[in-house]
């Protein structure tokens, strides 16, 4: 019933129905499009809400810090009343902010010193004024980080200010970096500026060469002394060639130090000299050998070393006409280069054997051949020590040589001038006979003097005690370490003070028994001790200016 009253409706008044479809049709093409519009505009909104959280994360991630000054979006009179500040992140733990991402740039003004707290509000007003970039360094209070401050404008592409920012880079270890190596920088100059002084006070020529041993720096003295019309900068001889540029070659083929004498005449003055080229590897690379070298003046050396020769000569001639003493010269290569007739004589050797300059070993070998050496356990051992001496010696050596046939020599080493040793012989043979039968004779005196009862002391002609007995030891008691150290009269008497404290006077004691004694005027004297009677003093002198004392108990 009701579809046939709307179908009745439609065809009484199909253009009503027509017109109500495309109101119908219209409305939805409008909804859907709008819908459309809102999808769109969502999408977009997404993506920009995305691509500011990835600009925001992107700030957030910088090693630097900033703080931002935003201008209001809409157009006012004075806009700088509606700005902004936003503090970061990153600057908040850079200045260690208390108030963190919620400080003010007051907060901020407040980590640095006053005055640098003012140069930044300097800044600050010429970048708000007329947007004037700087970039400065300034150092925080608490902490004492470097920072370089960067402040900056942001406009849009209409025109419009954005905001002023400012960013806090924290260049604490660049700056510690550069004034490290700026010190480094200067110590280096420093010392590039004493090896300069100590290389132009050098008091004689040196010089460096390149790999091609072309000269790359010289020092003040080769300047001085090189020739004013010298092409090359060499030093030349007589003959014009160059004196070590040669030798600088040779060093540098072998890689071996080498040394030349040349002679060079400078102001008309013949001067010798000794030019040395060290090679070496520049730079610790194996493929550049240069060459360093020096020339040193040796004149007033080798007139020395001439000299030296002539007086060694004339040495040479005087210990060959000694007659009591065997002299022999063994140079550096331990072969015999000077003796004298005693020498030949002494070890019954051929002259025509000693010119052939046979060798020490050669020497020894011959001495033992004819039995002139002492017999010892090892010859090869003992030949090797004799040897070893021609490197060893420092000091004149003196020993003695006991020979099988009874002989005594007195040898004497030293080092000779040139190199080698010089040896000295003295047959001391008879001289040890008539010492020993000197001494045998001291001995049986001493003993003779020990067995006297009476005190005995003798001084020699210096003063010093020289002997005492055992009778003196136990007559005055006295300490023998004492007897022994050679006291002089005078304390040898003060030893005897003891003996009188009755004694008012001991110093005039004293002085009256060292005039007896010392002047022999009166040949006995008697002193009267605390313990005994008397003491009977006798002082002479022996026909070698000793003085001989003897004292007897009278009790």
């Amino acid at each position: 019933m009701t579809a046939e009253l709307l179908v009745d409706m439609f065809y009484a008044a199909p253009e009503l129905w027509y017109g109500i479809g495309l109101a119908f049709l219209a409305l939805f093409c409008a909804w859907f499009w709008t819908l459309i519009k809102l999808l769109k505009a969502r999408q977009k909104n997404y993506f920009l809400n995305r691509d500011r959280e990835r600009y925001a994360e992107t700030l957030y991630a910088s090693k630097d810090g900033y703080f931002a000054f935003v201008y209001p979006d809409q157009k006012i009179n004075d806009p700088r009343k509606t700005i902004k500040e936003r503090c970061s992140r990153r600057l908040a733990v850079i200045m260690n902010l208390p108030n963190g991402t919620q400080s003010s740039f007051e907060d901020i003004l407040k980590a640095f010193y006053r005055d640098d707290a003012k140069k930044i509000l300097k800044y600050l007003d010429l970048l708000f004024d007329d947007g004037v970039s700087f970039e400065d360094t300034f150092t925080v209070k608490n902490n004492n980080k470097r920072l370089r401050l960067s402040g900056s404008r942001i406009n849009g592409i209409d025109g419009n200010i954005y905001c002023d920012m400012i960013w806090f880079r924290d260049v604490s270890f660049e700056d510690n970096r550069i004034d490290n190596l700026e010190s480094e920088k200067n110590e280096a100059f420093h010392k590039i500026s004493l090896y300069e002084d100590l290389i132009n006070n050098i008091p004689y020529p040196i010089w460096l060469r390149d790999e091609n041993l072309n000269l790359a720096i010289v020092n003040r003295k080769y300047n001085d002394l090189l020739d004013k019309n010298s092409q090359d900068r060499e030093f030349v001889n007589a003959a014009g060639e160059p004196v070590s540029k040669n030798l600088a070659f040779l060093a540098h083929a072998t890689n071996k130090v080498k040394k030349q004498s040349v002679v060079l005449v400078r102001n008309g003055e013949r001067r010798s000299m000794e030019v040395v080229e060290t090679p070496f590897h520049f730079d610790q690379s194996l493929d550049k050998i240069c060459t360093a070298g020096a020339m040193f003046d040796v004149t007033e050396l080798d007139e020395m070393k001439r000299n030296l020769k002539l007086n060694q000569n004339a040495h040479l001639e005087i210990l060959g006409t000694l007659a009591g003493t065997a002299f022999a010269v063994f140079n550096s290569s331990l072969k015999l280069s000077f003796y004298n007739k005693s020498f030949a004589d002494m070890w019954q050797l051929d002259e025509s054997w000693l010119d052939q300059q046979p060798a020490y070993s050669a020497f020894l070998d011959m001495l033992r051949d004819n039995r002139l050496l002492p017999e010892v356990p090892d010859f090869v051992l003992f030949k090797n020590e004799e040897q070893k001496e021609f490197s060893n010696l420092i000091e004149a050596k003196e020993d003695m040589i006991y020979r099988p046939d009874g002989r005594t020599i007195r040898r004497i080493r030293a080092a000779y001038p040139t190199g080698g040793v010089v040896f000295a012989y003295e047959d001391v043979s008879d001289n040890l006979a008539t010492r020993r039968a000197y001494q045998a004779l001291l001995d049986v005196q001493k003993e003779t003097i020990d067995n006297l009862f009476d005190a005995v002391l003798i001084f020699a002609d210096s003063g010093k005690l020289k002997f005492y007995n055992q009778a003196y030891v136990e007559l005055w008691n006295s300490d023998e370490t004492f007897l022994k150290s050679e006291p002089n009269i005078a304390e040898v008497i003060e030893s005897q003070r003891p003996y009188f404290e009755k004694v008012e006077d001991w110093n005039s004691l004293k002085k009256y028994i060292l005039n007896h004694i010392v002047s022999f005027t009166t040949k006995i004297f008697e002193l009267k001790r605390d313990d005994i009677d008397k003491v009977e003093v006798m002082s002479g002198k022996l026909s070698d200016g000793s003085i001989m004392i003897t004292y007897k108990n009278c009790r």
